[in-house]
């Protein structure tokens, strides 16, 4: 039976790397280890702590960033090119944060919440958004969610700085209800969800009305300190472009009914348009679906993609109880998840239905991932780092069918929330080539298209200082798969990459060329049969698990 009781006793090394990959970006081996003794809450007591705040991307034209608060075109690089200055900045916080979970959360709350570069085209704007996104890393979801809709991305985005009284734009209203709080439900019949109506999407479309993008970036918000959209007024402070009129909900929603608490004239005050927002959002986060829809992203996230129903009655539903006791704070929801039986497999003595290795890895995981369990270093002089993540790291995630801020549509990347398939989308007859060929382009040090990227893995260096006894090749097989696969492999995996690093010679074979290079510094030999081997280990359908 699915369970959310605690799981007892140290994690050990199995669940530790586990607990790891899934709400972080990977971990080495030594990390693993460390955490292999600490029980779940320790381990989570020291995943979740604060981090400091990055400091924000640099234009490598001028040498200082760009945001302050915004580009200055004759002074700045095109947008393009700040653009994927930005995109290589934040892959990097994803790579330093290391075992500290905000920035994993970060990046969860685009991936839930996501905006199309391409079509906002203004970094700083996405940028800004990034930096309320870390605020709530830790933070209130359904606080979030009132921010975000008048976040300067989100209005350009979705449309809603074109939401006006006479000209309504319901785009945004209908993301809001199906895709970022409590989803449609079974259609009823035309025009009725089991969680909302269209009339409803109508009203929420009235409540967001008179909101404009802030392109100086002057309005700023007291809560998070960052830069957000604006109540269009005129001199007398009146809302001219907001629907001052009753809203009225539906029974999905109690008939609730919405309207400004202060007129001026026929029309609402600025600080009557912003409380209808509080107001729309406190009735859509207090029906229970909307804890319910939002528990299961987190699931399918951090756990798997199937929601059975004896899930959603066990695990679902105690969770989106703890997310409305505690007026949707996030961590206590995670906190719950990550520390479960359920999450370890450990609520039945089944196999086929554990959680361990069942899921496909992201680009970033795989990419990110490897980087910080091999602890790759990359250049520290700021041109060489960019160039490293602009012709090494975004391109190893385009080729792997992550265009990292091009997200298909408003619902998001498809494997984190389409259906049937989910994360089995990153597999595909396109993208399984690029996923091998990653693995020799890392050690060699270079993309697909051949140029150099600044970084590479030296693997005989990570042998000689990770493995325990390097010269013996099962130690090394070993210790590779145990701490590179979710899963124990059969002894004929095991035998196979056995051979690769033997040669389909005798173990004495290796040691003796270990202990030879160990006497002369000469890497040829080993340093060929291990590259075999770690690029073999790293091909493998294991490897593309976690």
């Amino acid at each position: 039976m699915p369970s959310l009781t605690p799981y007892s006793g140290d994690l050990g090394k199995k669940n530790a790397a586990h607990l790891l990959r899934r709400i972080t970006f990977g971990a080495s081996i030594n990390t693993i280890n460390d955490f292999a003794n600490k029980t779940a809450t320790a381990a989570l007591n020291d995943i979740f702590v604060d981090a400091t705040l990055p400091d924000p991307p640099i234009d490598l034209q001028t040498g200082a960033t760009w945001l302050n608060p915004k580009p200055v075109p004759e002074q700045n690089s095109e947008e393009y090119i700040l653009f994927r200055y930005y995109k290589s900045w934040h892959l990097e916080q994803l790579r330093k944060s290391k075992t500290v979970a905000k920035e994993r959360l970060t990046l969860l709350h685009h991936i839930f919440l996501p905006v199309q570069g391409t079509i906002v085209s203004q970094t700083a704007e996405i940028y800004y958004q990034n930096c309320l996104y870390r605020h709530y890393a830790y933070g209130n979801i359904k606080e979030l969610i009132k921010k975000v809709c008048i976040d300067n991305a989100m209005l350009r985005y979705i449309d809603n700085f074109l939401n006006r009284a006479a000209s309504p734009n319901e785009n945004f209203a209908r993301e809001l209800l199906e895709l970022y709080t409590i989803g449609k439900g079974e259609l009823i019949a035309p025009g009725d969800y089991t969680n909302y109506t269209e009339d409803d999407i109508k009203e929420v479309a009235k409540v967001l009305s008179g909101y404009k993008i802030d392109t100086d970036f002057a309005t700023i918000d007291t809560d998070t300190g960052v830069p957000r959209g604006y109540v269009e007024v005129n001199s007398d402070n009146q809302a001219y472009l907001h629907n001052a009129e009753m809203k009225i909900f539906s029974s999905k929603f109690n008939n609730t009914q919405i309207q400004p608490n202060e007129l001026i004239g026929n029309y609402a005050s600025e600080k009557a348009v912003i409380d209808e927002l509080d107001q729309l959002i406190e009735m859509i986060f207090s029906k229970e679906e909307t804890a319910k829809f939002l528990c299961r992203r987190l699931y399918r996230h951090f756990v798997y993609h199937k929601i059975t129903d004896e899930i959603e009655q066990a695990i679902i539903t105690p969770l989106a109880e703890t997310f409305r006791t505690n007026n949707y704070e996030l961590l206590p929801v995670l906190e719950q998840l990550l520390k479960s039986n359920h999450f370890y497999d450990a609520d039945n003595s089944e196999t086929i239905d554990d959680h361990i290795g069942a899921l496909i890895k992201s680009p970033i995981d795989l990419v990110i991932g490897t980087l910080n369990f091999f602890e790759i270093e990359l250049p520290t002089n700021i041109e060489e780092k960019y160039l490293a993540y602009t012709e090494g790291i975004l391109k190893f995630l385009e080729d792997q069918d992550m265009n990292f801020y091009e997200p298909i549509d408003v619902a998001g990347y498809p494997p984190y929330h389409q259906k049937p398939t989910y994360n089995r989308f990153w597999i595909s007859a396109g993208t399984i080539g690029y996923r091998y060929e990653f693995a020799a382009l890392v050690v060699a040090g270079q993309n697909s298209s051949g140029k150099d990227i600044g970084f590479n893995l030296n693997i005989v260096d990570f042998v000689d200082n990770n493995i325990s006894d390097p010269s013996n090749s099962n130690t090394i097989v070993a210790e590779l798969t145990e701490n590179m696969f979710p899963v124990e492999i059969p002894q004929e995996r095991f035998d196979y990459f056995l051979d690769i690093l033997n040669g389909k010679l005798s173990e004495n074979y290796w040691k003796q060329e270990w202990n030879s290079y160990k006497n002369t510094k000469d890497q040829k030999t080993v340093k060929s049969q291990l590259e075999n081997l770690i690029i073999a280990i790293m091909q493998s359908p294991e490897y593309q698990l976690f």
